[in-house]
């Protein structure tokens, strides 16, 4: 049977007020990850107008200077200036961290042998793999998570000297499904929202930047760049709809970690359990678990048991062995569901010790994953991948 639909994804770039939060977050936890490899971390930040706040329970060897790791993330991030709605150099960085609850502690792993680690909490986590694209990701999320990184690219080497750090993109796909097989056959619909400037030059009295210069640069400089020209069939494209982006990162919305945890996995397919990853060490399951199960769903498709698969996994508290694994192949398995999930079970150990060690979870990798994506990457420290 043969089914034709549309399915959107979103993504947005490092400098929405959410993202900024998950790099912030995701720096805390590399710098104390770069000095002690055991540190225990969960790190929320939240950001408004000029401030940055960092809170959570932090255990480490480590001696951090919050201070400076914050402000270098929101540096890297792009915002230097107060005319871009906010400077890493005169925002307000408040500090609210105490040690990991010693009642988590005794349960999870104080007193354990290291095989023993227990799940840093409980919950369910997904990983989900198509075979729609070379990467194993759905086209979808890959191509707005493209858009946005090449806005991003456009800003950093000056090609569009009138972008700012905001911004965010969305793409709709027509599929056609065919017996649980995802094909996309165009992109029927794209957005782009971005952060500008009000000068084409980006000083305050230069020429002034016009909707039509955005949209006609935007679908040159990103769209054309990004999509495949096959794909732009009678594509409809909203470049910048909303007439006017000056103001934006924390100044236009207040930011919070772990507000973006679908564009960080799969742009709305498969499914969630509704844990972030940013700012989490990988004790933390809602991290290392849905990394091991994006790994094992990857690993299904590219060995040729389905053309796509949904990989679920839950934990509780202090106890290693998942409470329950499930596979669903969506009717696409070369075997049952059933038979591919012993297969599963027989190949990969999911226990919290045994994900950190096989993904080599302990290295201060996590800033990168912080955006543009969790999976769909090619980068040799996204060992799950």
């Amino acid at each position: 049977t043969m089914v034709v639909y549309h399915f959107s994804s979103e993504s947005v770039t490092e400098g929405h007020p959410d993202k900024l939060c998950d790099i912030v977050s995701d720096s805390v936890l590399d710098a104390c990850l770069s000095q002690d490899p055991d540190s225990k971390v969960a790190c929320e930040t939240a950001s408004k107008t000029g401030m940055v706040m960092v809170f959570g329970e932090i255990t480490t060897k480590a001696v951090i200077d919050y201070q400076s790791v914050v402000r270098n993330a929101v540096k890297t991030i792009g915002f230097d200036d107060s005319s871009k709605g906010f400077d890493y150099q005169t925002c307000n960085v408040l500090i609210a961290i105490e040690q990991q609850s010693p009642d988590i502690a005794q349960g999870v792993h104080e007193g354990k042998a290291e095989e023993d680690l227990g799940a840093g909490d409980q919950g369910l986590m997904f990983g989900y793999a198509t075979d729609e694209t070379k990467e194993l990701h759905p086209m979808s999320h890959l191509l707005a998570t493209k858009l946005a990184a090449k806005l991003s690219e456009c800003r950093n080497n000056k090609t569009l000297p009138w972008l700012r750090p905001d911004g965010k993109t969305q793409v709709t796909i027509e599929y056609e499904e065919k017996d649980g097989q995802t094909i996309p056959k165009r992109v029927s619909t794209l957005l782009i929202s971005t952060q500008h400037a009000e000068t084409t030059d980006a000083t305050p009295n230069g020429p002034p930047l016009t909707n039509e210069a955005i949209q006609e640069a935007l679908k040159k400089h990103v769209v054309e760049a990004v999509i495949p020209k096959e794909m732009l069939v009678d594509t409809i494209m909203h470049l910048n709809p909303s007439g006017r982006f000056v103001i934006g990162g924390p100044q236009g919305d207040a930011g919070l970690t772990g507000r973006k945890i679908i564009v960080d996995s799969y742009g709305g397919w498969g499914a969630h359990g509704g844990g972030a990853f940013s700012g989490k060490d990988p004790t933390k399951v809602d991290r290392s678990a849905a990394y091991a199960a994006r790994w094992v769903a990857k690993s299904l498709v590219s060995a040729g048991l389905c053309k796509r698969a949904l990989v679920q996994v839950a934990y509780a508290i202090g106890v290693s062995k998942p409470l329950s694994t499930y596979v669903n192949t969506y009717g696409t398995g070369t075997k049952s569901d059933s038979e591919i999930l012993d297969i599963v079970n027989k190949n990969f150990d999911l226990r919290p010790f045994a994900i950190i060690k096989e993904l080599k979870l302990k290295r201060p990798v996590y800033s990168k994953t912080a955006s543009f994506g969790h999976f769909g990457r090619n980068d040799p420290d996204f060992t799950w991948e």
